[in-house]
């Protein structure tokens, strides 16, 4: 495999992405540049280190084999490997794009290429899209443009990476998101004289994402080209709504960032004066319903996709189909008719109103959860990898459907393709229970009364974890399935004390309740300390079966056909376990004062919901998780501490 322009962001981040899971199948990784050009696969070695250790970031950094060319000629000793494979990564121009795949071409007739570019289509290049999400050595995400998946496309699948289908057009879908974004962004910052850094601020309350930091952070000499070039080739099509702005045509000629050096943000509490906020949410909000409804109607790709790019990729809280559903048909065309007036040069180019007017529909209805069925069993797919409200009523409405189907037997799992782990709660969905305690005790008795639905509900419900990690909320949501069956590289944990949380979806007790009085201490010690176990270590009180995937895909047809003749279920205790204290008061306490304080805090709320009826104890759990939520411990923590940093203006 050959990556050309390996020494830039992109390429070095590629070398780093496809070298360390080819290292073990002994293909070298060709890592192809200019000479003088920066290096930046030296840089990538830190991550390495941290991620696999000093002793596999050399064996791999072995396999990476750098060499130079001067543009025009390839080196000969390229021959010797007989590449097979080029991932292109060099410029945005697309002449020079065109004449480097000649000069591959000529040497090796039969080599398949894809380029990474951010925004140049397949049938203007003439080879193949493969557009990766940034960080690029983390980020796992690829924009495919192919009608049926390649083996190249398979390849990225077996290597544990996420391509996406998106359609041919100029900057496919995920940089119409980014670009555009910060189009808008800067609108608006021109029309209010609102400094950079203080419209991020705003912006990441809203949104999510921070545009202008984006690319400096990126490097803003060249991030800031890249976006030039999406708007500029999608303004030449659609118009005003995408032509660069002024301010960054200027930096792209000079390479200015958006922030200034030592700006003085962190000294100045600056606030957005009279109806800017609403200007902001406008002009922000109505320029990407307005580019969205652009690329529904072109079919760039399918609603569930489409939405998870705007997620995984652009950052946002929600993606713009689930903000769309949120926020409805009517007030969705109100924000994009505010914005028209306020930027009136939008107003004379596309949208389609039309394409968000049948909300309703089940593809609108489920971006998140996915229910089928055979017949008999029923299978539901969740694809997001944080828990929130809109996967809670998702996941309550594909419980519905799979009942009027007749449907008595149900096996739950992350969605395969765009969720390869489930990292638990999204944590942004207790921002508001920080000042409103009745905010988190509804959260907490809501999201549990769904997650007995699983047990209550079905003669036989499986949890099927395959992946990375299960963790937090939604390994609370995976528990309440009468069994829960675990491929052998699953990671599981409760990391709640490190945040500081109280688990609010039942994990202080409804697995407790199903575990025998010898292992309950296991699962205390994974509530109280918040370390991950295996899947093997966690079998026997927590994991009912862990194997490979053949193994564990056997053991669920076994369940579904027979039921506990396959495999004993283990019961719920309805009644009050009152002996659970002695087993708590075991454990020990940490030493770090806060980790200390929430260690005692969870094991209240253990010792009260375990003292109640499994009845009683939903909602004493939910109660003094919403109390823990709105005290100080909580807003000194993690995930107050992001609060404060998104809400402090």
């Amino acid at each position: 495999m050959i990556i050309s322009g390996a020494g830039g962001i992109v390429g070095a981040g590629k070398v780093m992405q496809f070298a360390s899971r080819l290292i073990d199948f002994n293909v070298p990784i060709i890592a192809l540049d200019l000479p003088g050009a920066p290096n930046g696969i030296a840089k990538q070695y830190k991550g390495l280190q941290a991620s696999f250790g000093t002793e596999k970031a050399n064996k791999i950094m072995g396999n990476v084999i750098q060499l130079n060319y001067d543009g025009n000629t390839l080196p000969p000793t390229l021959k010797q490997f007989n590449p097979k494979f080029l991932i292109e990564a060099i410029p945005e121009k697309l002449e020079l794009k065109k004449a480097h795949y000649a000069l591959f071409r000529k040497e090796f007739p039969n080599i398949h290429i894809w380029s990474v570019t951010s925004g140049f289509p397949a049938n203007e290049l003439g080879v193949g899209i493969a557009h990766p999400a940034f960080p690029h050595e983390v980020n796992k995400v690829y924009e495919i443009v192919e009608d049926n998946p390649s083996a190249h496309t398979h390849l990225l699948w077996a290597m544990g990476l996420i391509p996406m289908q998106v359609s041919d057009d100029w900057s496919f879908v995920l940089d119409v998101f980014f670009c555009g974004l910060l189009q808008a962004s800067i609108q608006f910052c021109n029309k209010t004289n609102t400094p950079y850094w203080k419209a991020d601020k705003y912006i990441r309350q809203i949104l999510g994402p921070n545009p202008f930091r984006a690319h400096d952070v990126i490097g803003a000499k060249g991030a800031n080209f890249l976006t030039w070039s999406c708007l500029y080739h999608l303004g030449k099509k659609y118009g005003a709504l995408f032509a660069p702005a002024a301010a960054l045509t200027e930096r792209k000629d000079s390479g200015q960032s958006w922030y200034p050096v030592n700006h003085f943000r962190p000294l100045v509490n600056w606030q957005l004066e009279g109806n800017q906020e609403e200007e902001l949410k406008a002009i922000v909000y109505g320029a990407l319903i307005q580019m969205t409804t652009i690329m529904l109607h072109e079919k760039r790709a399918d609603l569930t996709t489409m939405n998870a790019i705007g997620e995984l990729c652009a950052q946002f809280t929600n993606g713009l189909p689930a903000f769309i559903r949120k926020i409805g048909t009517q007030q969705a065309i109100a924000w994009v008719e505010k914005y028209h007036r306020l930027v009136p040069a939008a107003a004379n180019t596309q949208w389609y109103p039309e394409t968000i007017q049948n909300l309703h529909t089940s593809e609108w209805q489920q971006l998140y959860v996915n229910a089928e069925h055979d017949g008999t069993n029923g299978f539901i797919a969740i694809s997001r990898e944080s828990y929130n409200y809109d996967v809670n009523e998702e996941l309550n409405r594909a419980i519905d459907w799979l009942h009027l189907e007749g449907i008595k037997k149900v096996v739950l799992t992350s969605d395969f393709h765009f969720s390869t782990q489930m990292v638990g709660a999204d944590t942004t969905e207790f921002f508001a229970a920080i000042n409103d305690s009745s905010i988190g005790e509804q959260i907490s008795s809501d999201w549990s009364k769904t997650a007995r639905r699983l047990y209550d509900e079905f003669e036989i419900s499986i949890g099927f974890v395959n992946g990375k990690r299960c963790m937090g909320g939604m390994l609370e949501l995976m528990m309440h399935c009468q069994y829960l069956i675990a491929t052998d590289q699953v990671r599981f944990a409760m990391p709640e004390v490190t945040l500081p949380v109280i688990p609010g979806m039942e994990g202080c007790h409804w697995v407790l309740r199903k575990t025998e009085k010898s292992n309950q201490s296991k699962m205390l010690e994974m509530l109280m300390h918040g370390q991950q176990l295996s899947a093997k270590q966690a079998t026997g009180f927590l994991v009912d079966f862990c194997g490979n995937i053949k193994e564990c895909l056997a053991m669920v047809k076994s369940i579904l056909s027979n039921g506990e003749n396959a495999l004993p279920k283990r019961k719920i205790v309805g009644e009050a376990m009152h002996d659970i204290a002695t087993e708590i008061h075991k454990i020990r306490l940490s030493d770090v004062p806060n980790i200390q304080a929430a260690q005692k805090e969870i094991a209240g709320c253990v010792l009260a919901s375990c003292a109640s009826s499994v009845d009683e104890a939903l909602f004493v759990q939910a109660k003094m998780s919403a109390n823990f939520m709105s005290g100080q411990l909580f807003r000194k923590g993690k995930i107050g501490t992001e609060y404060d940093k998104i809400t402090q203006n």
